[in-house]
């Protein structure tokens, strides 16, 4: 197996394991969602997806009332999203999310790593064409009731656009414009989500031997350190050997 492909597992075992990383990042989440559609989750669909990806990184409800209350203080920090671009060693497209209160420290930061561990940051729309923003929603097989294969006819009208089935999880993705309605779709049937977000999936991928894929690797693992850091995408064939 190559190394891409055991880094691929490492990661998704890693991605919400570090519990302050996970907390910051949902508490953000929070706050982005309250900024823009108001503190009331039966009124926020946003907010809700925030919550419920609080509960799925085992946050306690008293730090997600907390952050909720702080993200409705008139004085409390006003979060961006933002999005960085650039290329890793070997050609690597990678696309950074991040979410910011200060975007000048924030862009120094992504810089200096781009260019310390051997890429180097874009300008925007340098790769994202290379990318499909898609709506990613990760179910417990066991939290699905009925065959796999109905569900999925049932869920194509609310835009379901392919489904992943790896182990005991069920992946179902749609397209960006169809997020909140999936979204919906599945609260409606009481199909209880432990991770939704958006998700850029690459048209194309290069594959890179071990070496290679080690300095690529320690790029991206850098990136996601910084704390203004949400997601990390990249062209980088993952797929097992």
């Amino acid at each position: 197996m190559g190394r891409a492909f055991e880094y691929r597992k490492a990661r998704k075992m890693k991605r919400w394991a570090g519990m302050a990383k996970a907390f910051t990042k949902v508490g953000r989440e929070i706050n982005i969602a309250i900024k823009e559609g108001g503190p009331d989750p039966d009124y926020n669909p946003r907010l809700r997806l925030a919550i419920a990806n609080a509960k799925a990184v085992n946050m306690p409800k008293a730090n997600v009332d907390a952050a909720i209350k702080r993200a409705t203080d008139k004085d409390s920090a006003n979060y961006d999203e933002v999005t960085f671009e650039g290329y890793g060693p070997h050609g690597i497209a990678i696309l950074v999310e991040a979410t910011s209160d200060n975007n000048n420290r924030t862009v120094a930061n992504i810089r200096h790593v781009f260019s310390k561990y051997g890429g180097s940051m874009g300008v925007n729309g340098s790769v994202d064409y290379m990318f499909s923003r898609k709506g990613q929603f990760k179910v417990k097989a066991a939290n699905l009731k009925g065959d796999l294969e109905e569900i999925e006819l049932e869920l194509i009208d609310a835009g379901l656009d392919s489904i992943e089935q790896d182990e005991d999880e069920i992946t179902f993705y749609t397209a960006f414009e169809d997020f909140g309605k999936f979204q919906h779709e599945l609260e409606e049937r009481g199909i209880v989500v432990d991770n939704a977000e958006l998700v850029r999936i690459p048209s194309h991928t290069k594959e890179l031997s071990d070496a290679e894929a080690d300095a690529v690797i320690k790029l991206i693992d850098m990136l996601e350190e910084d704390d203004d850091v949400a997601n990390v995408f990249h062209t980088m064939d993952e797929s097992e050997d």
